[in-house]
């Protein structure tokens, strides 16, 4: 992979990236593969087309800008499997800096062709942006070369758009351009917002995972109740048969029986509590935690939330997996309440910090 550097381009106080097109490959990426054996095998060789880890790139670079453009052509208006996965996995979690695209307007002659490609864009954006409301889409179009007659137009434009349609499409192009050279003013922001959303994401971790774990922990001290229980029991009637003289012979077996009864009871019920862990690490049941754990959010079907679980389900069944529920340390409710803080008062003051004049507070 070679990165080329240009130098000598008129800006200042920003870098700018620009990374490469999206492929327009048949492999479905990113867990949108199709059912059949041959699908899933050809997933791998496709994601290593580019020799690396495009969409892991993606997102590292994003995580790190201030301002994300994604450009759509007219002709390829978000149809591509790269587009859709680098939209659901690599840009998940970015909408306040996330600016959508629709270049080249200028090119479509009719406005059939304009509506087909615009609905195009929003019925595939559907799929992968967890919004009822799509954002905006920028439509704009690149400036052309001045003719001589200082008129700018080029023969396909002035066929193809009259100086309203134009005008609008260069206002928009502006809107967008001055986005861009906010860049520098937007960064303590997006710092804010990208600890805003890690804490949301760490306090659902947090919380859903507790539910989890408190769950397994309730079932493991049943069992250790019941075998502690039948041992003693067994152990107290081998007592009464010693303090009432009963023959030796029958509170030895006894206490064998209990030893032996204890011993398969906790063998049973290990195998059990196996059972009970695959069972509550599914993503059946992580959702159904989810839900407990946020009935008002999940009553009210408020999107944020619904996004913020998607991230993390996966991330969250891993590492329970990888731990194990027994040994998965317990969050407490102060640690949930300090996170809560966090969210609730010290995030919003951040805020209030960095940008008094747009909450009414003074230096």
């Amino acid at each position: 992979t070679q990165l080329k550097v240009r130098e000598n381009i008129r800006n200042q106080d920003f870098m700018i990236i620009d990374s490469p097109g999206m492929i327009d490959s048949p492999v479905n990426y990113g867990g949108m593969v199709g059912n059949n054996s041959k699908d899933r095998s050809s997933t791998s060789s496709a994601i290593m087309d580019r020799g690396y880890d495009f969409q892991g790139v993606v997102r590292w670079m994003a995580e790190r800008a201030d301002v994300v453009l994604l450009f759509f052509d007219p002709d390829k208006p978000g149809t591509t499997g790269e587009t859709l996965n680098i939209l659901l996995h690599s840009l998940g979690g970015m909408d306040h800096k996330l600016l959508i695209v629709l270049n080249k307007a200028d090119q479509f002659k009719k406005i059939h062709d304009f509506a087909r490609a615009y609905g195009s864009l929003c019925w595939n954006l559907s799929k992968v942006i967890p919004r009822k409301d799509l954002p905006r889409i920028f439509t704009m179009c690149l400036p052309v070369a001045s003719s001589t007659d200082g008129e700018a137009k080029s023969a396909t434009t002035t066929e193809a758009l009259d100086q309203r349609a134009l005008a609008d499409l260069h206002q928009t192009r502006d809107d967008v351009l001055a986005e861009v050279m906010k860049a520098p003013k937007r960064r303590i922001d997006n710092v804010i917002t990208n600890l805003h959303d890690s804490v949301h994401l760490l306090l659902m971790h947090a919380v859903v995972a507790e539910d989890v774990r408190s769950r397994y922990s309730k079932r493991q001290w049943e069992n250790r109740i019941q075998e502690g229980s039948s041992l003693i029991l067994g152990i107290g009637l081998a007592g009464l048969g010693i303090h009432f003289n009963v023959a030796l012979e029958f509170t030895g077996g006894l206490v064998v029986a209990t030893m032996i009864g204890v011993g398969g009871m906790h063998w049973f019920n290990s195998s059990k509590l196996k059972d009970v862990e695959d069972q509550l690490t599914s993503i059946e049941e992580l959702s159904a935690s989810f839900q407990r754990t946020h009935p008002q959010e999940v009553s009210e079907a408020d999107e944020f939330y619904s996004a913020i679980w998607a991230r993390i389900r996966d991330q969250l069944r891993l590492s329970l997996w990888r731990t194990g529920l027994s040994d998965f340390p317990a969050v407490s409710k102060s640690d949930v309440s300090k996170l809560q803080n966090i969210l609730d008062e010290e995030i919003p003051r951040l805020r209030r910090l960095a940008s008094p004049s747009h909450h009414g507070s003074k230096r």
